[in-house]
Order: structure tokens, then sequence, then C-alpha cells
């Protein structure tokens, strides 16, 4: 059973979290491997499979009856198929917090047989993170086009990497993949909470980027439905308004939109029954008037390049 090895270089600096009784500063790969399962969660679901949301103690599963995720990524009663390691360039363990700039290895090495469609799973999960998405925490971070105020911690990007190189993976096609996914075996799952979680609402914007501009103005906060004014940024425009509450997230609960400096980037989720794709592309227009329609890429758009793309590099 052979390792794969992907090598990857951070844009920005990657935040993995913090552990009681560690200084500082290092590197967390339980943090780093939990952001890929929940990305792996959204591309399972966006191909019509079921997945748990470990986050919620009563809807996680156990044992041999599981969900798609959990068969590679394990849960209570099934062990994880594979050990996870990061390295340095060198092929050193790496140790300390991945900051911009730095090249470095993430390795999957299999402790038990993992399936041909795993595999491809977990090489489609990457690839839209760096193509698309952002790993890590504090994603959620905001930019602002304030000089002065650049430099703050909570105006920094964080996630945005690059796949320099990645292992051979034996390109088995999207039906083998939806099949795979929505096979019988697999637990089923009310996703009623969590269904927006999935590539089949998630949209992205390549070269462009919502932030504050001034202290009376940010297209950050007009998109999400908050005040633009910095003194009253925590407030929404419309207390009332269902959509804004779930696009600006609340204690607990994340924004549904996340947006980069550089790189610049910016990428989200739409709900079912809450706000539709047209209705965020408005949103959206609203503040980049020279937007086209043809730069909001729905989450189906980019499963086929994804695909397509897995084709031609193999």
């Amino acid at each position: 059973m052979e390792a794969k090895t992907y090598n990857l270089t951070a844009l920005t600096d990657i935040w993995t979290g913090d552990i009681d009784g560690k200084p500082p500063g290092r590197l967390i790969t339980t943090g780093l491997l939990g952001s890929i399962r929940w990305w792996f969660e959204v591309v399972v679901r966006g191909l019509g499979g079921s997945a748990c949301d470990p986050s919620a103690q009563h809807k996680t599963c156990q044992d041999d009856k599981h969900c798609v995720v959990c068969e590679l990524f394990g849960c209570t009663g099934w062990a994880r198929k594979f050990r996870f390691d990061v390295f340095d360039e060198s092929g050193h363990p790496r140790q300390e917090q991945i900051t911009k700039n730095t090249a470095f290895k993430i390795r999957f090495t299999p402790l038990r047989p993992i399936r041909d469609e795993e595999w491809a799973l977990l090489d489609l999960t990457l690839r839209l993170i760096a193509n698309y998405g952002a790993l890590g925490g504090k994603t959620v971070y905001k930019p602002t086009a304030e000089k002065r105020r650049q430099d703050a911690s909570h105006h920094q990007d964080y996630g945005i990497v690059r796949i320099k190189q990645r292992p051979d993976v034996d390109s088995i096609g999207l039906n083998r993949v939806r099949a795979y996914v929505g096979g019988e075996r697999w637990r089923g799952m009310d996703h009623t909470k969590f269904r927006w979680a999935s590539l089949e609402y998630f949209w992205c914007i390549e070269g462009k980027t919502l932030a504050r501009q001034d202290t009376d103005s940010s297209s950050f906060n007009h998109v999400l439905g908050r005040k633009e004014s910095k003194s009253d940024a925590k407030w929404l425009v419309n207390g009332d308004d269902a959509t804004a509450q779930w696009l600006a997230g609340s204690t607990g609960n994340s924004k549904k939109v996340f947006s980069f400096r550089d790189p610049a980037r910016t990428f989200g989720f739409v709900k079912p029954g809450r706000i539709s794709h047209d209705d965020m592309l408005g949103r959206l227009k609203s503040v980049w008037p020279d937007m086209e329609d043809q730069d909001y890429v729905k989450g189906n758009a980019i499963l086929d390049k994804l695909f397509k793309s897995a084709e031609v590099s193999s």
C-alpha cells in the first residue's frame, strides 16, 4: 500500500489552532486534518452522498454503520484508514506553524486498504481547497483596504495554498465516484441543518476581494447585510433579515462568505430555501458593478473542471 504525498506552498500563513501546554506557533496536525475532512464532507454531499456532522454528537457515526467520510477518516469504533504526516521541504517532520511562502508536504500513509474511489475523493478535495477554498482556521478573518490597518491580526489572510506536485491518483471518472458515495451500504443522514455545506451550494470568484474601504464603508459588510460603519459593524441593517443573519453568522456559527486579499479570492455558500445562487450574485454585483456573470463559478461547474483536469493530468 503506497503512501500519497502532496508538495504544497503556503501563499499565506496557515492557522491550525492552539493546544494547552504547547507553545504558540506550533503546528497542530489534527487541526490541518480536520479542515481537510470538512472539505471532504463538502465534496461528498455535493456528489449526492451523506456525511455526518462530527460537531453534533448525536449525529456522528459509530462502528461499522457509518457514512462514506467516516469510512476513510474514522469515527467511534472505526479507525482512520491512514496516518497523516506533515513534513518540511527536506522531508523532516514539521513542528512549527506553516507561514507564508513556506514549502511543505502532507502525506497519507495507508494503514488499511484504501479504495481507488477514496483516493480520488481525497485528491479532489485537496485540489478544491488549493484552487477555490482555504485550509485551516481563521479563514473567516476579513481583509481591509485601510493601509494602516492591514497588518492587524484580524485582517490577515490565512489558509491559501498551492499544490506544487501531487501523486499519481487513478482517474476513475465522475459517474463511478457518484455511484460510490451514493451506495446503499452507507449510513443515511438528515442534512437539514448543514445541507448548505455542500459543493452544490458553493461558489467562488477569483481576482476579487471584499474588504473594509474606510471607517464608514465595507463591501464585505454590505454583502453580508451588516451595517458598514465600523462603530456599528456588528449590527445587521435589518435585524429581522433571516438571510443576513445566516450569512453573517453568530457566536458558534461561522460566516458563510470568505474573502482574501493576496491572492485575491472570495468564496462562500448559499442555502436552499434561504438564499439562491442568483440572489448571492446580485449581492456581489452591488459592490462589484463590473463583475460578469461568468465570474461567479458555482460548485457543480467546479466539480466538472476538477474531474476534467484530473483526466488530463493522469
